[in-house]
């Protein structure tokens, strides 16, 4: 799958390893290493789509981030990221077509809950 980012300046904080590390701490840079290499090896989202999506959980989120994903790092942290398909896929009978969602955009990590 091909990954975009929000912006530069997050980029650079997930793709290179001492600023994941500093930014995140080494625990969360670790989980985020393991996400972001799983979600570049995936020919598309749907490998991640529940039932599938152990240990990592990704869900779409609800209210005001309906159209955002989310992955599990480490309590109370997630990925955030957004299909960048244009248009997005969506299913028939409503909602995101996971099977065709090819290129995501990262959001952001943080904790949703708060």
């Amino acid at each position: 799958m091909e990954i975009t980012f929000s912006s530069a300046k997050l980029k650079k904080q997930l793709n290179e390893g001492k600023a994941m590390v500093k930014v995140y701490g080494p625990k969360r840079a670790k989980k985020l290493k393991i996400v972001l290499t799983s979600l570049r090896a995936a020919p598309n989202l749907g490998v991640f789509a529940p039932p599938y999506s152990p240990p990592n959980r990704c869900h779409e989120l609800k209210g005001g981030l309906k159209g955002v994903l989310s992955v599990d790092l480490d309590h109370p942290y997630r990925l955030l990221f957004s299909s960048k398909n244009n248009p997005v896929p969506m299913r028939e009978e409503g909602g995101l077509d996971w099977s065709r969602v090819t290129i995501i955009e990262i959001k952001g990590v943080e904790d949703t809950h708060g």
